[in-house]
């Protein structure tokens, strides 16, 4: 039987692609104070891709016993769990990123990092570049790095990551959207969309859009946010079983 003719691509979308393959997690508050969010990353079948630790802006000044506990429960179910490191747009001393990800990786066994504030500028390229490189050798060169634009970056930085967030912000701005020409080269797991705001009659419309421009793994959610805040990625959403249900097993290609 012949597929169904995918829809129209939604205002501001790009090529199709195929549908997101999974989700990313949020960097919930600590097990201590969000025991139940943490529960739910390790329910089988959640399609989750990975999974962000953030123990006080990083690693901390010391192990976290109730974070290691929550990392391992989420590596024994089969979720990467990355590193939280602030490159604060390029204004971290370099010492202090390597520094915090080798804690994160002694203390808390990460498989990964996720670079927020990442610079998207080509002038910055060649420093990402050394700290890209220097975090995958802080994992024998096994590390999964994320590097947290929130916007799409100058096309080289493509090849110095693994994923790359291209979008970070409001649903309002998500919907009219427009996708770098420079992505249809690479295939939707390289890229990430983090979306707040999003109302639950929407989601359908906000999963199309993600399809449409090639977004393999997403985070939506209906928690509201301001400009520049990550605040609201911080808890899971009110539809968090239906985002489950419609990218699961079965449900993506």
């Amino acid at each position: 039987m012949a597929k169904t003719p995918p829809p129209p691509p939604p205002p501001g979308a790009g090529a199709s692609r195929r549908p997101p393959r999974g989700g990313r997690a949020p960097a919930p508050p600590p097990p201590l104070l969000a025991p139940v969010e943490w529960g739910e990353l390790t329910r089988p079948g959640t399609p989750l891709h990975w999974a962000v630790l953030n123990v006080a802006e990083g690693p901390g000044s010391r192990p976290d016993p109730h974070c290691l506990e929550a990392a391992g429960r989420l590596r024994n179910a089969g979720v990467r769990v990355l590193g939280h490191l602030d490159a604060a747009y390029g204004s971290r001393p370099f010492g202090e990123l390597v520094s915090d990800a080798h804690r994160f990786v002694d203390w808390y066994k990460v498989g990964g990092f996720y670079l927020d504030r990442c610079p998207a500028d080509r002038a910055d390229l060649a420093g990402v570049r050394r700290v890209t490189a220097t975090l995958e050798a802080v994992l024998g060169g096994e590390a999964h790095l994320v590097l947290g634009h929130g916007t799409h970056p100058h096309p080289g930085y493509a090849e110095t990551a693994d994923q790359l967030v291209t979008f970070s912000g409001a649903w309002a701005d998500y919907r009219w959207s427009q996708v770098a020409e420079w992505t249809a080269e690479y295939t939707e797991a390289k890229f990430v969309h983090l979306v707040h705001g999003v109302p639950r009659t929407h989601l359908e419309e906000a999963l199309r859009i993600a399809r449409w421009q090639g977004a393999g793994t997403i985070f939506f959610t209906d928690r509201p946010g301001g400009p520049g805040q990550s605040a609201p990625f911080h808890s899971l959403p009110g539809y968090w079983d239906e985002i489950v249900s419609r990218i699961g097993p079965g449900v993506s290609e």
